[in-house]
């Protein structure tokens, strides 16, 4: 976009400013399981999303902690649509 001789790049979410991805998704293969969370201590001009990774067991829960992460809003929902484009489905479990 040209801005009086300026050149200005639009900035895009993957959500909107007043939801953020918040749940958890299992892989495909039932192997990895991933919770988005917010950060509480995360100011609203500047949100931040935990990501949480773990190795899942055969009845497709939490086995073992892989890691986390600690990412931007804008991040946070690219990860999410890339993962739901990869396959990965929406499944209910209370972390936490």
């Amino acid at each position: 976009m040209d801005l009086k001789g300026r050149t200005v790049r639009a900035k895009y979410s993957f959500g909107c400013s007043t939801c953020v991805p918040n749940g958890c998704l299992l892989n495909p293969e039932g192997s990895r399981m991933i919770f988005f969370e917010e950060c509480k201590n995360s100011s609203k001009t500047n949100l931040k999303i935990y990501t949480h990774l773990f190795y899942t067991c055969h009845l497709g829960e939490p086995a073992g902690y892989k890691q986390s992460e600690k990412i931007d809003i804008d991040l946070a929902w690219e990860k999410w649509n890339q993962l739901h484009q990869k396959g990965w489905t929406d499944v209910f479990y209370d972390y936490g």
